[in-house]
């Protein structure tokens, strides 16, 4: 808690314009100068706290995935949520939709791959865990060239807007109330299932045997976790490796126990997407990098320096 306390504080001093933990308190008394309110209050908070909330709702939907498919490398955007998604937000700029409309297609879009899915899985096997992904995997190649082919029909001016959003880019996302309050709610329902949690993921067989009704938590788990990836998406475009790494590295420090990484997860997924957005508007000031393209190149090496030593 501390460190994301910190940790907004930060992001807050940082940018084009530097200011001093001073003159930020002061933006929130309202004793400072018009310009640092405007940059406080108007311009870094909003979207430090959607980069947080969505940091939080990646690393969260990502330790859920690992446990509903018991797979290390699973991740928010392996079963195609994310693919829908950009699809739907895509066609929306294609046809020139912006601000809260282009969310809400993403959103739509995120939905509908989440529905087909579950709907061409059912859940209704021992292999449940094995049919959904590869159904995931599927369903997300074909939406990987619905984007091709988006992109190659697209008129060349749509194009870096396009290229933004799929790279994951906070510098238009909208209010953070609703990746907060979908936060907050998921985490407050997970609490009680942290111990479900904890057996489902030493497989279905031993959870059934000490009477959990596996289905039923699979498919809650995958619903959350499609929420979780959904809202994320929508608010930010595709951020990767948030929901990858995060996980990975709590459990390396924290153990395996659900009821610890599940919210340790959201405060440290936030803290690293805020980390990583400060970076991406601060590093060729007042130029702006897509905040995907900072996760990838501090989650790539960090995966990567974790395989080496054996850690997955």
């Amino acid at each position: 808690m501390l460190l994301s306390i910190v940790t907004l504080l930060f992001a807050l001093t940082q940018g084009s314009v530097s200011l001093s933990p001073y003159q930020v308190w002061q933006a929130f008394t309202g004793e400072s100068a018009t310009l640092a309110n405007t940059l406080v209050l108007e311009l870094r908070l909003p979207r430090i706290l959607a980069a947080f909330a969505t940091g939080g709702l990646l690393a969260v939907a990502g330790a859920l995935m690992q446990v509903l498919l018991r797979n290390p490398l699973a991740e928010p955007y392996v079963l195609g949520i994310s693919g829908g998604a950009s699809v739907a937000a895509l066609l929306a700029i294609l046809i020139g939709v912006s601000g809260v409309f282009l969310s809400g297609a993403a959103f739509v879009g995120a939905i509908v791959s989440t529905v087909l899915v579950f709907g061409l899985t059912q859940l209704k096997t021992a292999a449940s865990s094995l049919r959904l992904l590869l159904t995931g995997v599927v369903i997300a190649a074909g939406w990987g060239a619905l984007i091709t082919l988006i992109l190659a029909l697209a008129p060349p001016q749509k194009l870096p807007g396009m290229l933004y959003w799929l790279m994951g880019d906070l510098a238009y996302a909208g209010s953070p109330w609703p990746a907060w309050v979908v936060l907050v709610a998921v985490c407050l329902i997970l609490f009680p299932l942290g111990r479900s949690l904890n057996v489902l993921g030493r497989g279905a067989l031993q959870a059934a045997s000490l009477g959990i009704n596996v289905k039923r938590l699979e498919r809650g788990v995958f619903v959350l976790a499609s929420v979780l990836t959904a809202v994320a998406v929508t608010t930010a475009g595709s951020v990767g490796f948030v929901g990858l790494v995060v996980p990975h590295l709590l459990r390396m420090v924290l153990g395996n126990d659900q009821r610890i990484i599940l919210p340790a997860s959201a405060l440290a997924g936030g803290c690293l997407l805020t980390l990583a957005d400060t970076l991406a508007r601060t590093v060729i000031a007042p130029e702006q990098l897509p905040v995907g393209v900072i996760t990838a190149l501090l989650g790539v090496p960090t995966f990567l320096l974790l395989l080496h030593r054996g850690r997955l």
